[in-house]
């Protein structure tokens, strides 16, 4: 109930302040539809937009948008104990549960530190992004206006929005600019990766300097769920940028026209903004159909849990994938670095994966429906939508207001999750099924 009408009311506040006249560009008018679209995009940190974010809003606008972009990077949750912390109540038993469940923490001892040090370790990492950035911009549009730009993309960046103010084109500008395309990179893989991974590499750090342990010493003291989400993240990576340049090498469209290293490139950055990043440096209406066809697959798995991330998440996924190769292979039981993955673990990445799917290709099918979109054009914005990661072939702004209505659906219900949603709907929900039942004798496959 919090994370849904808290996102609820965040989208609410959002939109009333972007209809306020001195948030809007001279020339420019700013329909309802128009700022509850833009106050969903960045609350759910997606990315999409319906007008030039650069063009078509004032300084005033663009502060609110990066206002709800920090917002939603947190989420609701560690908003709201910030919002505690900074009155100096304190933490009901209720609420420290609900932090606990939230970032997955084994003890609801130590929360306010804990979120102390997830604010003010996002607010370092995003600083540090805006002076690496500010290199660049500084030299691009004055002193001023280069510090505004750094700072606007690096909150971006991390929160793996996708918005920018710099033009039209995201980053396609800069494709070939190595400094803002690695420090995009890193602040978008640092976001998706998660705080408590974060955490970990961080206490890891200290330990395996004390005793010299090595690389190898470092990896195994980190926790399973580190281990295992820097194992995916860097597989789905390398695998993407493989997928991409295979694809694409060929297309003068995006990359074929390019230097052999320009290319690797263009498809490392391509398969990290994939996972819910959004930024574009090559133009997407241009990539091939298989390359679009991986991009709603790495969409549609995002960034890891407890991140700026969205998708299903990467351990979610794993999973559920690691369950039916162990039943190929006639397991009884999954096991990942030396540690069981129980069966409440795969009941519920088996309900989150597939709600999530069949939530998406209803959405595909509304949108085809009421736009009259190709279905590769539809696939590609739904579930860039549901996934909060903002890429457009294009279509975002063209969409009719049946289309405009659908994406902000889905925005909303990719952000806070569609099975929060089946749980706040289920207000007669019964209690944990305690009964045996004799076997049923169905047929699979």
């Amino acid at each position: 109930q919090i994370i849904m009408l808290g996102f609820v009311a965040l989208i609410l506040v959002g939109t009333a302040f972007l209809l306020l006249p001195w948030s809007t560009a001279a020339g420019e008018h700013t329909s309802f539809l128009t700022a509850l679209f833009t106050a969903t995009t960045c609350t759910c940190v997606t990315g999409l937009v319906v007008v030039d974010t650069f063009s078509h809003w004032s300084l005033f606008g663009k502060i609110i948008i990066l206002i709800l972009i920090q917002l939603g990077g947190f989420g609701v949750i560690t908003f709201y104990s910030l919002f505690v912390i900074l009155l100096h109540k304190k933490f009901s038993l209720k609420l420290r549960l609900l932090v606990q469940d939230y970032y997955n923490l084994d003890s609801i001892e130590g929360l306010r530190g804990f979120l102390k040090r997830v604010v003010v370790q996002t607010l370092i990492v995003e600083g540090v992004g805006a002076i690496l950035y500010a290199f660049v911009f500084v030299k691009e549009f004055g002193f001023a206006k280069g510090l505004w730009v750094a700072l606007f993309n690096s909150v971006s960046a991390f929160c793996n929005a996708g918005i920018d103010i710099i033009g039209p084109d995201s980053l396609i500008r800069y494709n070939t600019n190595l400094p803002i395309m690695i420090v995009t990179m890193i602040l978008i893989v640092l976001g998706g990766l998660g705080y408590v991974v974060w955490f970990d590499i961080e206490e890891n750090i200290k330990r395996t300097r004390k005793r010299k342990l090595g690389i190898t010493g470092f990896f195994r003291r980190l926790n399973e769920h580190s281990r295992l989400t820097l194992v995916l993240t860097a597989v789905l990576i390398v695998s993407g940028a493989v997928l991409v340049y295979l694809f694409e090498k060929d297309n003068p469209a995006t990359i074929g026209d390019m230097s052999t290293g320009n290319r690797i490139l263009e498809s490392l950055f391509q398969s990290i903004t994939f996972r819910t990043a959004g930024f574009a440096s090559i133009p997407q209406q241009d990539l091939t159909a298989e390359t679009c066809l991986i991009g709603l697959f790495y969409m549609f798995i995002g960034g890891s849990p407890v991140g700026t991330a969205g998708g299903v998440k990467t351990v979610t996924f794993f999973i559920l994938l690691l369950n039916a190769i162990s039943y190929i292979r006639n397991r009884s039981e999954e096991v990942v670095f030396g540690r069981k993955v129980t069966q409440k673990m795969v009941n519920k990445a088996t309900a989150i994966v597939t709600v999530s799917f069949l939530l998406t290709i209803i959405f595909a099918i509304l949108l085809m429906k009421c736009s009259h979109v190709s279905l590769i054009d539809a696939s590609y914005e739904i579930f860039s939508a549901t996934a909060t990661v903002g890429l457009s072939r294009g279509l975002t702004g063209s969409l009719n207001t049946a289309g405009q209505i659908i994406v902000i659906l889905a925005m909303y219900l990719g952000r806070i999750g569609p099975i929060s949603m089946a749980l706040f709907f289920a207000v007669n929900r019964p209690p944990a099924n305690d009964k045996g039942f004799a076997e049923g004798h169905y047929f699979i496959g």
